[in-house]
């Protein structure tokens, strides 16, 4: 049974994570822009956003297996 959804409730901010585990080339940035552009195929507004971790550290300086 589907409930009746506000307006206030369709237009509330809403946030998907994508988060990666020990090995820094598992695909994380593919599976952000697919995601978006499915959902931006549905009609919803997409607008990503990075987050690097990494203060005063080039991570292209380290293993793979550290970042």
């Amino acid at each position: 049974m589907r409930r009746k959804i506000d307006e206030e409730e369709l237009n509330m901010t809403k946030y998907i994570f994508v988060t990666g585990g020990v090995v820094s080339g598992l695909g994380k940035g593919i599976t952000a822009a697919s995601l978006g552009r499915l959902l931006k195929a549905r009609g919803y507004k997409v607008a990503a956003q990075k987050l690097d971790p990494y203060i005063n550290v080039d991570p292209g300086t380290m293993s793979p297996y550290q970042h």
